[in-house]
């Protein structure tokens, strides 16, 4: 079984950055795609960014040039490297994955298998 053990999150003031990393173990697929989410209270989970086994990524419109997904397979890990935060990118960010290709950022929540329990990332004014 698959799983993914995110880390990297914490407080930034506006403008600054973090980076994410994701590692995945436990399992393996030969044609994958890993996705970053996040989620506020209230709101509706939301695809940031993905990435599958070819090395296509989709990023959201909202994070389009400030954020980007990378992978390093040799040690199943993805990172989101997030710059020039803002404070609408307070967020839960989740580490997604499934067996399969990714079809776009606006995938639906139920096509991941596999979920990370989450890391809080907090942009202050």
């Amino acid at each position: 079984q698959l799983q993914l053990l995110e880390s990297g999150g914490g407080s930034v003031p506006t403008g600054g950055s973090l980076t994410l990393s994701c590692v995945a173990s436990g399992g393996r697929y030969l044609n994958y795609c890993l996705a970053w989410f996040r989620q506020t209270p209230g709101k509706e989970r939301e695809g940031v960014a993905t990435i599958d086994s070819d090395d296509v990524t989709n990023y959201a419109d909202s994070v389009k040039g400030r954020f980007t997904i990378s992978q390093n397979s040799a040690k199943n890990t993805i990172t989101l490297q997030m710059n020039n935060l803002k404070p609408e990118d307070t967020a839960i960010y989740y580490c997604a994955g499934f067996g399969g290709n990714c079809y776009g950022v606006s995938m639906a929540l139920d096509e991941f298998s596999h979920w990370g329990q989450g890391t809080q990332v907090t942009v202050s004014n």
